[in-house]
C-alpha cells in the first residue's frame, strides 16, 4: 500500500470516528472519496443524472444516520455502496420508469468503458456494443439491474452480495442468473430486430 493510499485510509478512519461522535462535518472526507463512485453506481440503476445525484447525496445522509452500527473492523466502501444500491433500487421502483440511455456526454457510463488506445473502427464497434447492452439493461427490473451493477461494476462476490442484502446465496445466484438471461434474451431480440417483452421480476422483486 502506497503512502498516499495509507493516508487516505487514515483520513477515512478518522472521519468515521468523528462521525460516530456526532461530527457531521467529517462527512466531507467520505464525500470526496466516494461521491463519484456512488453517483456512477446509482446512475447505472436509475438511469437519470439528476436522480442519481439525489440518490448519492441521500446515501451519504443515510450513512451518517447509520454510522453507529458500522463495524470499523470492516471496510467502509462496501458497506456504503450497499446503501447506495438500496437507495437507487428504491428510487427506480418509486419512479416507475427508467430514462432513455441516450443522454450521453462525458459522464455517461458508456464513455468510462472506452479504450483510449483503440482505433476509430474498434471504437465504433465498441460503442455500438455498449449501446446495445445499455439499452437492454434499461429494461431489466431494478433489482436485477442492481445485481449486475454490484457484481460487474462494483466487483462484489456473490457471497458479499448475499451478506449485504441479508439474502441466501441461492437467491443471489438466481437473481444474477435471471439478470444475465434477461440481458441475453434482449440482446438476441435486438440482433433480430424484434421486440422482446421486458423481463418479468421474480416474486421477491415485485413492489
Amino acid at each position: 500500500m502506497g503512502v498516499r493510499e495509507g493516508r487516505r485510509r487514515m483520513d477515512e478512519r478518522e472521519a468515521i470516528d468523528r462521525l460516530k461522535k456526532g461530527d457531521i462535518g467529517a462527512l466531507e472526507t467520505l464525500v470526496r472519496r466516494y461521491h463519484a463512485r456512488a453517483g456512477r453506481a446509482a446512475y447505472l440503476i436509475v438511469r437519470d443524472h439528476t436522480l442519481a445525484e439525489d440518490v448519492a447525496q441521500g446515501a451519504f445522509v443515510r450513512a451518517y444516520e447509520r454510522i453507529g452500527g458500522f463495524d470499523e473492523g470492516r471496510p467502509f466502501g462496501p458497506w456504503f455502496m450497499r446503501i447506495v444500491v438500496n437507495e437507487a433500487v428504491g428510487a427506480a421502483r418509486g419512479r416507475g420508469r427508467v430514462s432513455s440511455y441516450d443522454e450521453g456526454g462525458a459522464d455517461a457510463p458508456e464513455s468510462w468503458l472506452a479504450d483510449p488506445a483503440a482505433g476509430p473502427h474498434e471504437l465504433a464497434e465498441e460503442a455500438e456494443r455498449r449501446e446495445r447492452v445499455w439499452a437492454a439493461m434499461a429494461k431489466l427490473p431494478p433489482a436485477q439491474r442492481a445485481a449486475i451493477v454490484q457484481r460487474y461494476y462494483l466487483g462484489m462476490s456473490e457471497a458479499e452480495m448475499g451478506e449485504d442484502a441479508g439474502r441466501p446465496l441461492g437467491t443471489i445466484k438466481s437473481r444474477l442468473y435471471a439478470a444475465r438471461r434477461g440481458l441475453s434474451r434482449l440482446l438476441r431480440s435486438q440482433a433480430r430486430g424484434t421486440s422482446a417483452p421486458p423481463p418479468y421480476p421474480s416474486k421477491e422483486e415485485r413492489p
